[in-house]
């Protein structure tokens, strides 16, 4: 279990490292509300809040990290994003979304960002 913690930290770290790449403003890592869940990553993409999750894998033997979402998991992420709108006072943004971000460990590192999922 170790193990996957480590895996995931070093996963978000090269996800936020390619999101500042992207042009976009790192505003929280790893925001916890309670104990009803978490968000990896929540930044500013122009006039945009997005809310981002990260799954990282080392193959794709159990499936590609983009496809290790449920419907269950996108509906927690929504409502934590709903909180932290209503808790943080984000009325500067026009606009709020959720991304995925799929690092896949192997010879070379690969990253997908699907955004708005």
């Amino acid at each position: 279990m170790r193990l996957n913690h480590s895996k995931g930290q070093k996963g978000e770290m090269i996800a936020v490292e390619y999101l500042i790449r992207q042009g976009f403003k790192i505003i929280e890592k790893n925001w916890r509300f309670s104990k009803f869940g978490e968000i990896d990553i929540i930044a500013q993409d122009n006039d945009a809040l997005v809310f981002i999750e990260v799954k990282t894998r080392t193959s794709n033997e159990f499936g590609h990290p983009t496809e290790a979402i449920s419907t269950k998991k996108l509906n927690r992420i929504k409502k934590l994003a709903e909180i932290y709108i209503n808790r943080e006072n984000s009325g500067a943004y026009k606009d709020f979304r959720v991304d995925m971000i799929g690092i896949l460990f192997g010879k070379n590192t690969e990253i997908t960002h699907i955004r708005n999922i």
